[in-house]
């Protein structure tokens, strides 16, 4: 089934998954293509959904340096609703016959725009905007027949409209609208999306039968496994696969003795809660054992990718399964660098770190889904409200949240201090509001005084953050208390230890995880 699309065209900007995001949550299914990828690539990727409109994202590149006119060209000629923001505006002025150059002055950060016309996309929007701009080039000069809709100090021409005869309307704005700094951004994609016909079209708990029938197809009479953690994405695949394939699925539960304290039990717990029956490999000395040296993380996650990968084959061919069903997630396609043209920020063990020769045929029904849309469907499946409310552990455990080489020494330390971390914050009730929250054991040493006497141990640093779907994500400001709780039971319970940092870096500039 094509599904019914906006196309979000991402030339290397920072926001891109965040007009694809917002446009889901007004209930327009988006997906992403990368501008990397050429207009071929741009062209295979939109043929398999059917494109009710394009948005052409921001970037870092200049129109005048970067050779996009063929794709701005292609979106133009598909007849549907085209919107430009900041780079893709840009680049729609010039296609169209307008004027880009360097802008009056570059505008980084807010900046007020003052609306001309209340057009379409500026319907109900106040006349004085606070936004979020981050330009160095600006349209001096409309296309000709463009309306101009709004300026500031920096873009005379902030926002246009083209008319097309016969055909939807070109628009661009040069602010970000899909950025919570922008006065109005979610009203304007709202009004923008109005002209594609999809508002409120996508709901990811309907979509429960087709993901079903996708797992169904995919594995016809064969048999499959199911690698499955505990978490939700996980959770949510194998539940899906189960109604699918029936007895024909195996969960498959690897325990590879990187789990954070008290996690096997807890995961079992849920996954039993949700029906599953998942058989339990120990496979913990086998993980620790390659990963004794190494100290790289990415090659920590490709050894823990490769040894899962190896334990979850020798399992399925004992089963005789030819079929594996995973819980991959839209953020974790898009961070692994999977799609031609992606940049790898971290390979994630159930998508880049997968070897090629895997033998077997890999089914992600999640493949397309933002985490907090995969906790609706769990929701609509009445799986534990445990499990929609559990934060996510990364699939290679405390591998990526010990810096340096992973040892048994290491690990004891890390449980423990991840432990007092989740026991102060969950016992205060402030769980609920978070993302994630967990300990991490870095490489560096810091001086201490311990009993009146010097002391030399290791520096934890306690990650906590806020976020929606992954993609982006805010350090929580705990209260101070809290803070000072965490930090005297980790230096006085952990003799190892002697200083406790807090993380303040948001994503981006950092990911989530540590490593």
């Amino acid at each position: 089934m094509r599904r019914p699309s906006v196309l979000v065209v991402d030339f290397g900007g920072q926001y891109a998954h965040l007009i694809a995001r917002a446009l889901r949550g007004l209930g327009v299914f988006a997906a992403l293509a990368s501008a990397s990828w050429g207009v071929e690539g741009v062209e295979a990727e939109a043929r398999g959904l059917d494109v009710r409109g394009v948005v052409l994202s921001g970037g870092p590149a200049s129109v005048w340096e970067a050779s996009h006119d063929d794709i701005a060209e292609w979106a133009l000629g598909l007849g549907v609703p085209v919107l430009g923001i900041c780079y893709g505006h840009q680049l729609l002025a010039k296609i169209l016959g307008g004027r880009v150059d360097r802008a009056p002055r570059g505008e980084f950060g807010p900046t007020v725009v003052e609306v001309l016309e209340e057009d379409v996309i500026l319907r109900g929007l106040p006349r004085r905007l606070r936004v979020w701009m981050s330009h160095n080039d600006a349209v001096l000069e409309a296309p000709p027949g463009a309306r101009v809709l709004a300026v500031s100090p920096g873009s005379p021409v902030a926002a246009f409209e083209y008319r097309r005869e016969g055909l939807p309307p070109v628009h661009g704005v040069q602010w970000h609208p899909e950025v919570a700094h922008s006065e109005g951004g979610l009203s304007l994609l709202r009004n923008w999306a109005e002209q594609t016909g999809l508002l409120g079209t996508w709901r990811p708990g309907d979509v429960i039968g087709e993901l079903v029938e996708y797992v169904r197809s995919r594995v016809g009479d064969g048999r499959a496994v199911a690698a499955v953690s505990g978490g939700v994405d996980s959770t949510v695949a194998a539940v899906i696969a189960k109604k699918a394939l029936g007895d024909r699925l195996t969960p498959i539960f690897i325990d590879h003795g990187l789990h954070p304290e008290g996690e096997v039990e807890r995961a079992l717990g849920l996954l039993r809660a949700s029906g599953l029956d998942p058989l339990v490999v120990d496979a913990s000395d086998e993980f620790l054992e390659a990963l004794r040296g190494v100290s790289d993380p990415e090659e920590k996650r490709r050894i823990v990718g490769r040894v899962y990968a190896e334990v979850l084959h020798r399992e399925a061919r004992r089963l005789g399964a030819g079929y594996l069903v995973q819980g991959t997630i839209y953020p974790d396609v898009i961070e692994s660098g999977a799609r031609p043209g992606a940049d790898v920020i971290k390979t994630h063990h159930n998508v880049g770190g997968l070897p090629r020769d895997l033998g077997l045929v890999v089914v992600e029904p999640l493949r397309w889904l933002y985490k907090d849309e995969v906790r609706v469907i769990a929701g609509r499946l009445g799986l534990p409200q445990g499990l929609l409310e559990k934060q996510p552990v990364p699939g290679p455990g405390l591998a990526v949240r010990i810096e340096g080489e992973v040892t048994r020494e290491k690990l004891a330390i890390a449980r423990r201090a991840d432990a007092i971390v989740r026991e102060v914050i969950e016992s205060r009730g402030l769980h609920r509001g978070l993302w994630q929250y967990f300990a991490v054991l870095t490489a560096s040493r810091a001086t201490g005084v311990k009993g009146d006497r010097r002391s030399y141990g290791y520096v934890v640093a306690v990650r906590v953050v806020e976020s929606r779907e992954a993609m982006t994500a805010n350090p929580a400001r705990l209260p101070w208390e809290v803070l000072e709780e965490i930090a005297a039971r980790i230096t006085g319970e952990i003799p190892a230890v002697t200083r406790v940092v807090y993380d303040i870096t948001p994503k981006p500039p950092a990911t989530i995880e540590w490593e």
